[in-house]
């Protein structure tokens, strides 16, 4: 699966973790909306979470279990996400061309967030999105570009698995709220 950052450049430069995945050639980084290739986006404020039912293969399939056609899912090999301050991630900011995802419920381990829910870094974004598409090997070789990357794998592993194993969004965010109701 392709990796695109649409990149804002807001946040600090040597804690931005789309630069390093982009100078190590594991993603493409762009600098406005109409460079951004089509594909699934991954947004906070989607109404729909990201599923394995969003996977390529479901197109290479045939199989459409969201009401798309094969047209519509041209570029869903192509997962993208935003790489901004989270002082400037408004909805607004997320105008991407693509099928627009959200995450459900995780934890950061990257070193500012560490252990604070949905504050994930863009290499703990983009690793999710893959774990959850089914492509944990590729997750994880991404996540070994930093040293903390293994521990978002460990603290993570039972709920993206999980979320892996789910059939359509409906069930991600059942499997979700399972984890919401256990922290109140």
């Amino acid at each position: 699966m392709e990796l695109h950052a649409r990149y804002e450049g807001d946040d600090d430069p040597e804690k931005c973790t789309a630069r390093k995945l982009a100078r190590h050639d594991r993603l493409e980084l762009h600098r406005t909306d109409r460079a951004t290739p089509y594909g699934v986006v991954l947004n906070p404020h989607a109404e729909r979470a990201l599923s394995p039912a969003d996977a390529p293969e479901t197109e290479a399939s045939g199989d459409t279990t969201d009401g798309d056609t094969a047209d519509d899912r041209a570029g869903d090999d192509r997962l993208v996400a935003l790489d901004c301050s989270w002082e400037s991630a408004g909805e607004a900011r997320f105008s991407l061309p693509g099928d627009h995802r959200a995450l459900p419920y995780l934890v950061a381990a990257n070193p500012v967030n560490f252990g604070r829910p949905m504050r994930l870094t863009t290499v703990e974004a983009l690793a999710a999105g893959l774990w959850i598409l089914g492509d944990r090997d590729h997750a994880e070789e991404l996540l070994s570009t930093f040293t903390w990357g293994e521990t978002f794998a460990e603290l993570n592993e039972e709920p993206l698995s999980r979320y892996a194993d789910c059939a359509d969004s409906g069930e991600v965010v059942a499997v979700q709220q399972e984890y919401l109701d256990r922290g109140e």
